[in-house]
């Protein structure tokens, strides 16, 4: 169980080393991915107000209906896919990916591809 807990140490250390350089702002906010074992999530912030403007995952009841796994890539690039639409009819087209101390592989790069097939730009 230490091996566990030294793994999720060491992305926090790299998520809080990646937030020390962007920030989301109003015209460009910050896309933060988190992963768990079952499920992916994504949101749109705006830092400096503190407030969430879009989010997404595999929890959301429009996609529970047609996914039958939550935890693969076809499951993250959906999120991506409904993040961006999301976004883009609240009229944001540009955002700074925040991959959150994850490895852009996997289950993080297909929300990304997803969301940029969608018309997000990052």
């Amino acid at each position: 169980m230490a091996r566990v807990e030294e793994k999720r140490l060491a992305r926090k250390r790299r998520h809080v080393r990646v937030r020390k350089k962007i920030q989301g702002t109003a015209e460009r906010p910050r896309l933060s991915v988190y992963r768990s074992l079952r499920h992916i999530y994504a949101q749109i912030i705006d830092d400096l107000e503190g407030h969430t403007m879009v989010s997404a995952s595999t929890k959301d009841p429009s996609l529970r209906k047609e996914l039958q796994e939550t935890m693969n890539k076809e499951a993250a690039k959906r999120t991506g896919e409904l993040l961006a639409r999301k976004a883009l009819e609240k009229g944001i087209d540009t955002v700074v990916f925040d991959r959150g101390g994850y490895l852009y592989h996997g289950r993080v790069k297909a929300l990304a591809e997803g969301a940029r097939e969608q018309g997000l730009k990052f």
